[in-house]
This record gives structure tokens, C-alpha cells and sequence, in this order.
């Protein structure tokens, strides 16, 4: 063996780090380089499909995920900065049924996404400033969502699914009744057909 093949032997074994953190509640283990980013690793290991890989740079908010109680782009966080840390991902959001949560159901009635790349972020900004006990108004959730980019609905359904969730009375997108009339009529005649099909065999 040269010198230089032990040196990069050296080298190669000093670079893999074993961390230890706890994410969505659970511990998770693991062994990474030096220079892998927490993002990839919640994915490529853990298998952790919330945040996204977007920019690399910080910028796109769709990797933001808590870590030890704050907002983080994890784009921009090493795998090894995290050991013995905390994250969460929107993942932890949902009950633990599966049930989503207020904010996330208000996502779904007011149609706050269209591809849904940028959700996971926004949700994550979104708790956060929920949680913080700042006045919600459109001015304080946009100045929130300023690290969050969206290239599909022009923010405006997520203002104000972020302003229902915080319990203001906002109108439900154009549509939202009839969508909801036609889901009621279709269960009703669903319920007929089965009571119709229950005395025919009786």
C-alpha cells in the first residue's frame, strides 16, 4: 500500500459518522459523511418523503422540517449537525390515525395546493407561526411564507387556509359547495341503493 492509498483509506474511514436522532418521535440511527445534507438523509435512509429537495441553497423552503423546536431548511443542515437533535417533519403533523390535523384539512377545503412539491414546507411555516401567538393576518402570514416559494397557486388559497386554521371565517373556494352537495347527493343515493338492495333480499 503507497502512502497516498493509505492516506485516502484514512481519510475514508474518518469521514463516516454514526448519529443518533430522534425524528417525527421515534429514534432513528444511522451512519453518514461528513458532507451529507439532513434532507437527504430524512429521504434517501429514512425514507421521509415530506421534505423535499428543491434549491440546495436555502432558498425554496420546500425542505423545512423543526429541528429542536425551530424552523430549519434542511438543505442547509448536515446529517451530523443533527445527531442528538430533535426533527420533525410534516409527517408528524397528521394525527396518529392518519386523521389530518385542523390546518392540514384546511389545506384540503380551500384548495391550497395544485402539485403539492411546496405543501410539506408551507405546512411546517404555517404550525410554526400558528403556534407562535402572532396576530394572523394577511400581512403577518405572507411576511411568514416569505421563505416558501409556490409556482402554482399564487398563494392566496394558502393566506387563507392558513387564516381558517387560526379560526377566521373565510369564504371556501368557488366551487367548494357544490363539490360538497354532489359528495352528499352521491352518498345518499348510495345509502337508497343499498336499502333498496337489503328488501329485494329480504
Amino acid at each position: 500500500m503507497t502512502i497516498a492509498d493509505a492516506t485516502n483509506t484514512s481519510s475514508t474511514t474518518t469521514d463516516i459518522h454514526a448519529i443518533e436522532v430522534t425524528v417525527d418521535g421515534r429514534p432513528e440511527q444511522g451512519t453518514v459523511s461528513s458532507r451529507t445534507l439532513l434532507v437527504h438523509w430524512l429521504r434517501d435512509d429514512l425514507d421521509k418523503r415530506g421534505p423535499k429537495i428543491g434549491c440546495d441553497t436555502g432558498n425554496c423552503g420546500a425542505c423545512t422540517v423543526r429541528w429542536d423546536g425551530r424552523l430549519a431548511k434542511s438543505c442547509m443542515v448536515l446529517a451530523v449537525q443533527a445527531d442528538g437533535t430533535d426533527v420533525r417533519t410534516a409527517a408528524s403533523l397528521a394525527d396518529e390515525d392518519g386523521a389530518l390535523n385542523p390546518l392540514q384539512q384546511c389545506f384540503k377545503e380551500h384548495h391550497a395546493l395544485q402539485c403539492g412539491y411546496c405543501t410539506s414546507g408551507m405546512l411546517m411555516t404555517a404550525t410554526d407561526l400558528l403556534r407562535s401567538g402572532e396576530e394572523i393576518t394577511d400581512q403577518t402570514v405572507r411576511r411568514a411564507l416569505k421563505g416558501n416559494i409556490c409556482r402554482c397557486t399564487g398563494y392566496e388559497n394558502i393566506v387563507r387556509a392558513i387564516r381558517a386554521a387560526a379560526g377566521q371565517d373565510v369564504p371556501k373556494p368557488h366551487g367548494h359547495e357544490a363539490a360538497a352537495v354532489a359528495t352528499a347527493e352521491a352518498a345518499s343515493a348510495a345509502a337508497a341503493e343499498a336499502s333498496s338492495e337489503k328488501g329485494e333480499e329480504q
